[in-house]
């Protein structure tokens, strides 16, 4: 893979890990869950083992999986056409936003 092929598919894995994320924490799509007080961990979304599961670093390997199968899919799609720079801000500014409205509660305290 060449410098302008990376160049093209870097802004189409932003955004997609974004969605992706975004959407994982919302449905609990966790590769793994990790047990912090045990140091244990174990496949897909478990329920308290001892103490309080950590479900983020499932969620972010969810996240770089799917974001690296969408670039790859994208590659063919993009090889001739411009490099999509504004896709890789845009995307990413509105999951901020989406953030910002789920947790509005919160940040309204």
């Amino acid at each position: 893979m060449n410098n302008n092929q990376i160049e093209k598919v870097i802004p189409v894995f932003s955004a997609a890990f974004a969605l992706i994320y975004i959407v994982s924490v919302e449905m609990n799509w966790a590769l793994f869950t990790y047990h912090p007080k045990i140091g244990q961990f174990g496949w897909l979304v478990e329920p308290s083992r001892d103490g309080p599961p950590m479900y983020w670093y499932g969620w972010l390997v969810t996240s770089t999986l799917g974001a690296t199968a969408a670039s790859v899919i994208a590659l063919p799609l993009l090889k001739n056409r411009p490099t999509p720079y504004w896709l890789g801000w845009i995307v990413p500014l509105l999951v901020i936003l989406s953030v910002f409205y789920f947790f509005r509660d919160w940040f309204l305290r």
